[in-house]
């Protein structure tokens, strides 16, 4: 089997990849992390869904393709750039809803329990506020994190922090979890309880 073949990606993803290029934006989400967000979606009819880190809406519209006409999902992003790209092609959709602002503050001022699946791609909720960005998730929701595997386009100060962050989901109570090392290098949470 040869996962790249069988992906059928969102309609609006060349658009969106062509200004993320043209932005010189590297850290777009990979077309097998986005089939994957995509089923994570799907599972979860008339679902609440965060992300953390909407960049040029890449994620968001792999989000957008899996989730029903009743389910919302709440996108956030510092780079308004970036999150103008997104706004740009997706934000005809009434499913979805954007922030620019800093995602720490998002999570902290957010009420627990409230979301189905929190996409963590941004470094608030992955590797700083991850207690703020876990709290928000209902019992059965998902936690999911990409870019865990080395890439030449990783910031400064990412690498060193992966293995981190890896050992404290792996350990996490109230969670199970999985890791994947396949894509950009994948990780997923499942909460069980408070």
């Amino acid at each position: 089997m040869y996962d790249q073949e069988t992906i059928d990606p969102p309609t609006v993803l060349d658009a969106l990849l062509n200004d993320t290029r043209a932005l010189g934006f590297t850290m777009a989400c990979e077309l097998q992390t986005g089939s994957f967000l995509r089923s994570l979606a799907a599972s979860k009819p008339k679902g609440n869904f965060l992300e953390i880190g909407t960049g040029t809406g890449v994620g968001t519209a792999w989000l957008l393709a899996g989730m029903d006409a009743d389910s919302r999902l709440v996108t956030v992003d510092i780079d308004a750039a970036a999150a103008n790209i997104a706004k740009r092609h997706l934000g005809h959709d009434s499913r979805v809803t954007f922030h620019i602002m800093d995602g720490a503050e998002f999570l902290q001022s957010s009420a627990r329990g409230q979301f189905d699946l929190v996409y963590a791609d941004a470094w608030p909720g992955k590797f700083s506020d991850l207690d703020s960005a876990l709290s928000l998730l209902k019992i059965g929701g998902f936690y999911f994190v990409d870019d865990l595997l080395p890439q030449a386009s990783w910031p400064a100060g990412h690498a060193p922090r992966v293995p981190a962050l890896i050992a404290q989901l792996t350990r996490r109570p109230g969670f199970v979890s999985t890791a994947l090392a396949w894509s950009s290098g994948l990780m997923l949470l499942v909460r069980t309880n408070d």
